[in-house]
């Protein structure tokens, strides 16, 4: 049985007025129905502009210069923007990391909802405001039929992210790309989303990809991990396996960097220097400048490597003991 989202060689640039930035540079995984998949990686790693690629939201001076992006066996790629504008919201949708960007601030959140279902199907005021109010709902926001009066600016933070959230739900997608949604809000919002998120994904039957820099984070909702840098992925697996033992020295300096890994007054450990350019990347494996275990093998483009459900691109990999 084929995945619900297959991607395969995914290469998207930007032109610049210093070289080509290979933003998303062979990038190639899968996605099935219902699953979690979280996608980590410092700032500049690739990983939201993967998500952009996947909706077809390149814009000049970027675009796909190579590769396939296959949702529910049909290639997105190479799509106009009208045929893409039909899949969006219907079978494939996306929450913003900023929804006060994400929601026009002249238009009640009740308006804003019936354009997103007028957009793909044809219901009465009264159907579209009941679907409304039962996601709204759902997503844990009190007296829903009050907030479909009320205006983006009259909700906090955390429930205009949970509108957001709603209005991605309500064409009931197979795939929904969250980037980073909940990077703004308190811990306690944050712990509350998740925990819808993962039972909305379970009670539809909805795909995630999980966009976040925070490991922390991702861990409590995703079932899969990939881990990027540079533009490509680096190690993927099951989460538990690559929480317990990361096979990538990056992995393993992400996972250092959590709080959560130091000792009461120790100080944290972080990854030494910084994302390279990506219009000028190292040869061989663009971790090398910073990785504790690079040598000459790293000047050469790092082997892939599987072990089962588990993949990685090192020259050097982590022994397998415990995290």
């Amino acid at each position: 049985m084929s995945a619900l989202l297959e991607i395969r060689d995914l290469a998207t640039h930007f032109a610049s007025a210093t070289g080509t930035v290979k933003a998303v540079d062979g990038v190639s995984f899968d996605v099935n129905a219902g699953e979690i998949v979280g996608l980590v990686g410092e700032s500049g790693s690739g990983k939201t502009i993967t998500g952009f690629s996947i909706l077809g939201l390149i814009d000049a001076p970027g675009r796909i210069v190579a590769g396939s992006i296959k949702l529910e066996g049909r290639e997105l790629v190479g799509l106009s923007q009208g045929e893409l504008r039909k899949l969006r919201g219907k079978r494939i949708a996306m929450v913003f990391q900023d929804p006060s960007t994400a929601l026009n601030p002249v238009l009640s959140i009740g308006e804003q909802m019936r354009m997103a279902l007028a957009a793909h199907e044809s219901v009465s005021r009264a159907a579209a405001d009941e679907r409304a109010r039962d996601l709204l709902a759902r997503v844990g926001i009190p007296e829903p039929a009050k907030r479909l009066d009320a205006y983006p600016h009259q909700l906090s933070g955390g429930m205009r992210q949970r509108v957001a959230i709603a209005i991605a739900l309500l064409n009931r997608p197979s795939l929904i790309v969250c980037d980073e949604p909940t990077t703004a809000l308190d811990v306690s919002i944050q712990a509350q989303i998740l925990a819808e998120m993962r039972d909305l994904a379970r009670d539809f039957g909805t795909a995630l990809i999980w966009i976040s820099h925070d490991l922390a984070t991702v861990s409590a909702l995703a079932s899969r991990l990939i881990v990027m840098y540079a533009g490509r992925i680096v190690e993927d697996g099951p989460i538990g396996a690559i929480l317990r033992s990361p096979r990538h020295p990056y992995t393993r300096g992400l996972l250092d960097s959590l709080p959560s890994m130091a000792a009461p007054g120790q100080e944290l450990r972080q990854i030494p220097g910084s994302m390279p350019s990506l219009a000028n990347l190292p040869p061989g494996c663009a971790f090398a400048p910073r990785c504790t275990h690079a040598d000459a093998a790293c000047n050469a483009a790092p082997p892939e490597r599987r072990d089962g459900e588990r993949g990685w691109r090192c020259h050097h990999p982590l022994i397998a003991v415990p995290a």
